[in-house]
């Protein structure tokens, strides 16, 4: 069945407090997306961010983002007055997110909200904390003893600590001094939870289904790891032996050293993967489906020593393998999941992304650089994948195209067989839309018709990422009929009750 749907980050919705989340505004998104005749929204994935700001650096892999919460929920039930959340400097750009602004503060509101909220008596969010206890106690407490460290990494703690002896967590747990804190960030994850799946209920009733991204890899200061060591190539004083990252190429000769703690996969199959498979039915609450990230990484992955400046002298480990996603079937069914299959790929990776019968992904963006060899030009397409424009990693159709060699670009305009680049954005777009796959999904700010200025990350740099904003009331109905008109022409709008 033909589909498409739209790429944008929560976090680049517009809202009244510096970053999007699931107010207002984000069911109005969702409203668009049914008029436009879309099937998907796909976001970034939604755990809580640390150093850097990005979302797949996360101190957990099962709470969500504070930053997500919407305030006005708070403001309803009184447990803050507008005065409160207006009277605080968001910063003055509202086309993008000043996280520093956004740290400084909302906790401040959030913990202010939880001390009215008298939430511990809430018979939904005792159900909530027994639910979830098997991470929610562990994160809680984990962000409690950052606060009280002042941010420091779980390997700078006392010794106890941060080797997570029982005895320890235990005492902390009980702690009345910690008390608040841990209840504080658990009052957070409950209303994340609650407030995204309305919205995701909200969505599937209008007929689009939610697209969730899940790294592979989770970060070394994280809730995970330093919770289950076990799961990790970690020595006796839970530090890494080896680190994720990719050799040396043609983008750079140094490689690309990411730094997260690699898996102990031996011990995690004698488990029956127990974690991983706690952590995908996680996902499968939050979305409708879910792309995978660096999908290589579970038939080889790049062992980097740990302590190495660079990535030049790792070597390659094979990873799980068709047999986990087998267990991943038995014991959560038939699920839909997107392979992030991007990138150099070897044979074996091949053969597993079409053993697990999963749409791998297409950029067009790679498809002009090389000729008609190019696995990224449409003529070489299977069915069974999902199209991109460009991803979060990528410039907007109009930066590329701004930005791309002269030979690259005659190229594209030759294959597309248009005049010249003036509409090339939604050339580019179009050219998604009428192929063979089965989904295509386009970044907001293509539609938009936006340059560089929309550009939402830029690999191997830090600072400046993470932060673009839709502007308000960009989601026009006449953008909608613009796009559900392309949606129709190709095959790919679905009647549905809008």
């Amino acid at each position: 069945m033909r589909r498409s749907g739209i790429l944008l980050p929560v976090s680049s919705l517009p809202s009244q407090y510096g970053i999007g989340c699931f107010s207002k505004e984000a069911y109005e998104f969702v409203d668009f997306l049914a008029l436009a005749g879309q099937s998907y929204w796909q976001v970034l994935p939604m755990g809580p961010t640390g150093y850097g700001d990005s979302p797949y650096q996360s101190f957990s892999t099962f709470a969500g983002n504070p930053y997500f919460v919407d305030l006005e929920e708070f403001i309803a039930k009184k447990w803050l007055s507008k005065k409160d959340c207006e009277s605080i400097d968001w910063g003055s750009d509202q086309s993008t997110v000043d996280y520093e602004k956004i740290y400084n503060n909302r906790f401040k509101l959030l913990r202010k909200a939880y001390l009215k909220s008298g939430i511990e008596d809430d018979n939904d969010f005792i159900k909530f904390e027994k639910d979830n206890s098997s991470w929610l106690d562990d994160y809680a407490l984990f962000m409690a003893l950052k606060e009280h460290f002042k941010g420091k990494s779980f390997n700078q703690w006392p010794e106890d600590l941060k080797k997570h002896k029982k005895t320890a967590v235990k005492e902390l747990l009980s702690s009345p001094a910690y008390h608040d804190k841990v209840m504080c960030y658990k009052f957070i994850q409950y209303f994340f939870f609650k407030q995204w799946i309305s919205l995701k209920k909200y969505a599937n009733e209008k007929g689009v289904e939610i697209i969730g991204d899940i790294p592979l890899y989770v970060a070394r200061d994280s809730a995970d790891t330093w919770s289950h060591p076990e799961l990790f190539k970690f020595d006796k004083n839970n530090d890494p032996t080896g680190v994720a990252g990719c050799p040396p190429d043609y983008f750079s000769a140094t490689g690309q050293l990411w730094g997260n703690p690699l898996y102990d996969w031996e011990h995690i199959k004698k488990t029956g993967y127990k974690w991983w498979i706690e952590r995908l039915k996680t996902c499968f609450e939050l979305y409708d489906v879910v792309r995978i990230d660096h999908f290589r990484g579970f038939d080889e992955y790049y062992n980097i020593p740990f302590g190495d400046p660079t990535a030049e002298f790792g070597h390659w480990e094979k990873g799980p393998g068709y047999d986990f996603f087998k267990v991943v079937k038995e014991k959560l069914g038939d699920r839909k999941i997107i392979a992030e299959d991007l990138g150099f790929l070897t044979p074996s990776v091949f053969r597993l992304v079409k053993k697990t019968g999963f749409p791998g992904m297409k950029i067009l963006e790679f498809a002009f650089d090389s000729g008609e060899d190019n696995n990224y030009l449409p003529h070489n397409y299977d069915k069974n994948c999902v199209v991109y424009t460009g991803t979060h990693d990528n410039d907007t159709a109009i930066g590329w195209f701004e930005k791309a060699g002269k030979k690259d670009r005659k190229f594209a305009i030759d294959y597309m067989g248009i005049k010249n680049g003036k509409q090339f954005g939604w050339e580019l777009i179009r050219l998604a839309q009428r192929s063979v796959a089965d989904t295509v999904v386009i970044p907001m700010q293509d539609y938009l018709e936006l340059g560089s200025e929309g550009r939402i990350n830029t690999p191997s740099t830090l600072g400046g990422n993470w932060a673009w904003r839709m502007s308000a009331g960009a989601d026009t109905a006449e953008l909608a009929a613009r796009i559900k008109q392309l949606s129709e022409l190709y095959g790919r709008f679905l009647l549905r009750h809008v």
